[in-house]
């Protein structure tokens, strides 16, 4: 019995363990492609705060969104922003947080920055800082999480889609955990 009352235990806290939200003073802001409403918004607010004087939003080269390029559609967003000098696109080819790792490198080598504050998903949030530090030692990083009531909450036995979620980003910890660390 007992054990069962242990593997309820942890299971309750699996959401809440996944995220990680621990904004602090950096020299950019680098907001993780995938996404594309919520976390542009938590970096813009983090911005507005004086968190960093620069954003770099990564988007994928190759994304078409019925015919027009990514990031056609995400620097005409910018382009509206009344910071838009302060904001720029960091091109993404990789397809994984693995693989964006080198892309955002090559973004922050270009501002020389050394604190970098990343924004995500909050479920994505602890993953995401594990591979950038493992990936990227020489920076410092932190991580915001932007909430999505809609797609993760930390009571994700309640709702179909958290439940999924977390089942998801579970599975890509555990493998980076166990395999993509080590490669």
């Amino acid at each position: 019995m007992l054990p069962v009352v242990i593997l309820v235990g942890l299971a309750s806290q699996a959401a809440r363990f996944l995220v990680v939200d621990q904004p602090a003073k950096s020299d950019a802001i680098v907001v993780l492609a995938g996404e594309t409403n919520v976390r542009p918004a938590r970096a813009l607010e983090l911005l507005r705060q004086g968190v960093a004087p620069r954003v770099f939003m990564d988007v994928r080269t190759p994304d078409l969104i019925y015919d027009q390029p990514l990031t056609d559609i995400a620097r005409g967003y910018m382009d509206g922003l009344p910071e838009a000098s302060r904001v720029s696109i960091c091109p993404i080819v990789g397809f994984s947080t693995n693989a964006e790792a080198d892309d955002v490198s090559r973004c922050l080598q270009s501002l020389g920055a050394h604190r970098v504050l990343i924004v995500t998903s909050d479920y994505h949030t602890r993953r995401a800082l594990m591979i950038l530090r493992h990936h990227l030692p020489q920076y410092q990083f932190n991580v915001a999480a932007a909430r999505n009531p809609e797609q993760f909450g930390e009571a994700w036995w309640t709702n179909r889609e958290w439940a999924k979620t977390v089942f998801d980003e579970w599975s890509k910890l555990l493998w980076w955990e166990a395999v993509d660390r080590w490669r």
